[in-house]
């Protein structure tokens, strides 16, 4: 069986193909092989895997970006909505919208619910300033 990621290796997707492609290989006793398609921005491999034959053999493992790119590219040579299948969601991942605080939207889509502004915050201990006067030896470890 193959299992297509529309990406490069070592990335995110491909380490998760290669864990999901061992754990299914263990439990189905068929072999996975985990075949890297990158290109396009995921487009050569989400093709590959739309027109592969109909026989079940193989699989593609797609992130956000490859449902995205249906918006972005006006002549693609699939429709991602009706050419793939889903079968199981694998990994699902937060996304959030960051944006100026005083920028107030006109519209939201109304199937999602209206965003909440949240306190922003530093993710830092001390200020940057503090940061910057450090020497390099102190920083080491």
């Amino acid at each position: 069986m193959r299992l297509i990621v529309p990406l490069g290796p070592a990335g995110a997707t491909d380490v998760t193909a290669r864990l999901v492609g061992q754990w299914l290989s263990e439990r189905l006793g068929q072999q996975f092989i985990i075949e890297n398609r990158p290109g396009a921005g995921g487009n050569v491999g989400t093709e590959a895997v739309v027109h592969a034959a109909p026989d079940g053999y193989t699989l593609g493992l797609f992130d956000a970006p490859s449902a995205i790119n249906a918006t972005l590219y006006d002549k693609l040579n699939f429709n991602f909505i009706r050419d793939i299948a889903p079968v199981v969601p694998i990994v699902s991942f937060p996304y959030i919208m960051v944006v100026n605080p005083s920028f107030l939207p006109k519209r939201f889509p109304s199937s999602l619910p209206t965003p909440r502004p949240i306190p922003a915050k530093s993710i830092w201990r001390r200020p940057a300033s503090a940061a910057r006067r450090m020497s390099t030896a102190s920083c080491s470890r």
